[in-house]
């Protein structure tokens, strides 16, 4: 593998920290922190900003108004955006898309992504399951009933579903006898579909999706086989881009504030505690980019191997998983009392950081996979 970033790959990264240059994450304090109110909706002036600079459609064709570029480009971008917390969809919004185009039918491909890359169309997934802990595809059973899919069940934490205007949701095929998965485009008012409302960690607001007989078009649900692994696996490699880029936000912040910070004459960061446990954090997020790349390069490439995509997918999420929460964990101790400041950045970093960690999954639940991955294609 080559790990070196192709010059569109490197001017998306240039472009997206040109956008996110404005952004303030201590400008915004986190309202379930601060007033025990909830976030209402996501920073639309920065949507609009990122779809000015062709953001939203990376992973476009041309012929949808795209770059056509791939994970690796989506993930530098995500990485740009964890380091201002962007309260933005675009990881579950450019990964939507891309699956509709990748997989959709021709009518569906020829009417939704270009809108999306447009930022005309808000897109999510609810990738969750029913409680966070089981398979989101389980979660939500689907049914062809003539020209339309009756869906049924309920998918938990679903993120910007109160902003989204169509939510790509898994579900698994009954009666048929088979394991077969169809990804479903539920508009956000219809008949049968609720919103709940949640709060995660970091005080956005997500909902609980409760289906009962709701009915979509089968023009507008995807049963191409693979779809959704694809789509889960863009997904949770995309959160491990998140992830990084929030740790080495915060290393940077810990850096710079043990650096200005002085005990008995002395800068905190000469201190041998200090630097030691600042080089581990340094380690954690060396060895989370490294498996990050191996993750995004598999999905972009799709290079055979002894183990599949999903694989490298999972080693992502258990260094992610940990060294994120590590990182975050090392910068509140080297801040002592001031990084519980709420006039102070550092708590949405960990707000935000902790709910990373969760999402699509805690790291014993990628190390069960790949456990299982490693059992089906032996080594050697």
């Amino acid at each position: 593998m080559d790990f070196t970033f192709t010059e569109e790959q490197r001017a998306a990264a240039e472009a997206a920290r040109g956008v996110f240059a404005g952004v303030a994450p201590d400008a915004v304090p986190s309202p379930a922190l601060t007033t025990g109110a909830v976030a209402e909706g996501f920073d639309r002036a920065l949507w609009s900003r990122l779809a000015e600079a062709d953001l939203l459609s990376l992973l476009l064709d041309e012929a949808h108004g795209g770059s056509g570029l791939d994970a690796i480009a989506l993930c530098l971008v995500l990485r740009e955006s964890a380091k201002v917390l962007a309260r933005v969809p675009l990881l579950e919004h450019s990964a939507a898309a891309a699956a509709v185009q990748a997989y959709g039918g021709p009518e569906l491909a020829g009417r939704v992504p270009a809108r999306a890359g447009r930022g005309e169309l808000v897109l999510t997934v609810a990738a969750n399951g029913r409680s966070g802990h089981d398979p989101a595809e389980l979660a939500v059973g689907a049914r062809r009933d003539g020209a339309a899919w009756v869906l049924d069940g309920v998918q938990t934490a679903v993120p910007w579903a109160y902003d989204a205007d169509l939510v790509v949701v898994p579900a698994h095929v009954e009666g048929t006898g088979a394991e077969r998965t169809v990804l479903a485009l539920v508009p956000r008012e219809r008949d049968g579909v609720v919103l709940a409302e949640q709060v995660s960690t970091s005080g956005e607001r997500l909902a609980e999706l409760r289906l009962t007989s709701a009915r979509i078009d089968a023009a507008d649900v995807i049963e191409a086989e693979g779809a959704w692994e694809w789509l889960h696996a863009l997904l949770t490699t995309g959160t491990c881009a998140l992830a990084l880029g929030l740790g080495e936000r915060v290393l940077g912040m810990t850096a710079e504030y043990t650096g200005k910070r002085e005990q008995f004459g002395f800068p905190l960061a000469t201190f041998q505690a200090v630097a030691v446990q600042a080089a581990d954090r340094y380690i954690d997020l060396r060895a989370m980019e490294a498996t990050l790349w191996q993750a995004a390069w598999r999905i972009a490439s799709g290079a055979p191997g002894a183990l599949p995509a999903a694989g490298d997918v999972a080693v992502a999420k258990i260094w992610a998983a940990e060294g994120v929460r590590r990182v975050v964990q090392t910068a509140q101790h080297l801040h002592g009392g001031f990084g519980a400041d709420t006039d102070y950045a550092l708590h949405r970093y960990h707000a935000w950081a902790k709910h990373l960690e969760l999402a699509l999954g805690p790291a014993a639940a990628h190390e069960e996979r790949l456990g299982d991955l490693l059992a089906a294609h032996p080594l050697g």
